[in-house]
């Protein structure tokens, strides 16, 4: 077995016509990934049964490599459960002192992906997995003919290699400044930040502008709650109930008023268009509401406009920033959604020093996204490329989820209720029947190679609901994914 083969990852499989008997070879691979550094001191092995199917074996055969690793010192089971990599042995002492990076991994400060996150995220990448749940336009949805012509034109502009500067990409700037006054947006390119992707926003501004231990409000549910950009930054969220209009105002007046003197709360983060995960869209009425609640109480308002261009049936209502004349309202867009996640660029606006602030950060951390990234951008938005895509994918979309709510009706009529999004990507769907776990029906349906959202994920104390997304799956793969999501309902409750 060469080394190429071990490197492999949770793709290997010994081969049975090698002449080494399959236990021998894994073997080899185990304790070359050891003393490759790859699997090091305290590292926790997939349980057998994980490693046995990923490998393709019989149980006793993964087991007799187990033994005899074990025996060499390499692994050992410890009290309690589960295998790990030895701190000690012949290995170790080959080595010299053994470094524990699991301990290290444990005591970093930025917060690990939830468990099913974690799961979402490698199961996205298996052969023949049907993606119900995923937040991304599905490959044949992407601009693939229009990019085609954008990077040929590219090829005969002259175009620079070196770093840009901190803000970003003028001319891309200047494009955006158009195209946000499109959508009553008035940010001239002095007040707008280039960022790989709204993750990046959303890290800058909890390092940069929100002091440990204050609090961010937030709808509940939200996408926030299934990424640790804030926590991990030392900041508490603080989720405000919906209605049918969006974030419930009295209540984000309480929740302003009763922490006053415990702890500082600054920011309201918000998508008030094609929500995440709900679809929801915020009134006209709703929108004035908050924003001025946010001038009574002082807040400033975080918007999350990822999904604004997304619109299906009827444009929605125009966004806080453009109702905002007092700089109290930072608006964040991306790519990553209506073009392509795989760019990895996105904008904030905002006041001119909060920019700047935020610029001087990120040079820290990456010193400038991809410039061949924003020359790309910036043609995109000035060549009316983004237009013309948005004018072709809508129907496309439109007629996506019209199908998926055709299936629903047909097979979850009796199971679940839900609301029709005007736009984005998502379908809330809440479960009637019971008892159910979502958490054993996310297991479930990922052991026929169905991935969901658990509702869970957008807030810690949903029992009911679950994330669908019509943007990814094929018609084709929505009917099976479906109707096996179905099946998995319905038996889990008849347990």
């Amino acid at each position: 077995m060469n080394r190429s083969d071990s490197r492999q990852g949770g793709s290997w499989k010994p081969d049975p016509s090698h002449s080494l008997p399959l236990y021998r070879q894994i073997e080899v691979y185990i304790s070359e990934k050891i003393t490759a550094g790859e699997w090091t001191a305290g590292y926790r092995l997939p349980s057998q049964r994980t490693l046995a199917q990923t490998m393709g074996v019989n149980r006793s055969t993964l087991v007799t490599a187990l033994e005899n690793l074990a025996a060499a010192g390499m692994i050992e089971g410890r009290h309690g459960g589960g295998t790990y990599v030895c701190g000690s042995g012949w290995h170790a002492l080959a080595h010299g002192a053994m470094p524990n990076w699991e301990e290290a991994i444990e005591e970093g400060w930025y917060y690990p992906n939830l468990p099913e996150v974690q799961q979402i995220n490698r199961a996205e990448f298996q052969p023949g997995i049907i993606r119900l749940g995923t937040g991304e336009l599905a490959p044949e949805l992407m601009p693939q003919e229009a990019f085609n012509d954008l990077l040929l034109a590219l090829s005969s502009r002259p175009r620079t290699l070196n770093y840009l500067e901190p803000q970003g990409s003028l001319e891309l700037r200047q494009a955006l400044s158009v195209y946000l006054q499109e959508s009553g947006i008035q940010a001239s390119p002095d007040s707008i930040l280039i960022v790989s992707g709204s993750l990046q926003a959303l890290h800058l501004i909890s390092v940069g502008l929100l002091p440990r231990g204050s609090a961010v409000l937030l709808e509940k549910p939200s996408y926030l709650y299934s990424i640790h950009a804030f926590q991990s930054a030392g900041l508490k969220m603080s989720g405000i109930p919906m209605d049918a209009e969006g974030l419930h105002t009295p209540r984000l007046e309480d929740a302003v008023q009763n922490n006053a003197n415990r702890e500082s709360i600054s920011l309201l983060y918000t998508i008030p268009s094609f929500h995440n995960p709900t679809g929801s869209v915020m009134s006209d009425s709703r929108r004035e509401e908050i924003l001025a609640t946010a001038r009574n109480t002082g807040i400033s308002i975080l918007e999350d406009a990822a999904y604004s261009d997304l619109w299906l049936d009827e444009l929605p209502p125009p966004a806080l920033k453009a109702r905002d004349n007092e700089g109290r309202v930072l608006h964040m867009g991306t790519l990553s959604k209506a073009v392509s996640p795989g760019l990895r660029l996105g904008w904030l606006v905002g006041p001119e020093p909060v920019i700047r602030r935020l610029a001087d950060i990120k040079m820290q951390t990456d010193y400038g996204t991809s410039s061949l990234a924003q020359e790309a951008a910036a043609l995109w938005f000035a060549d009316g490329y983004h237009e013309q895509h948005m004018d072709r994918l809508r129907p496309e979309l439109r007629n996506r989820r019209d199908f998926m709510l055709e299936l629903l009706q047909r097979d979850f009529s009796e199971l679940a209720e839900w609301s029709i999004p005007a736009g984005g990507f998502y379908i809330w769907l809440r479960f009637t029947a019971s008892p159910l776990s979502i958490r054993e029906l996310f297991h479930a349906c990922l052991e026929n190679h169905v991935l969901i959202h658990p509702g869970y994920l957008y807030n810690r104390l949903d029992t009911e609901h679950i994330r669908l997304s019509y943007a990814y799956a094929s018609p084709d793969e929505m009917e099976r994914g479906l109707h096996l999501l179905a099946q998995a309902v319905k038996k889990l409750m008849s347990s």
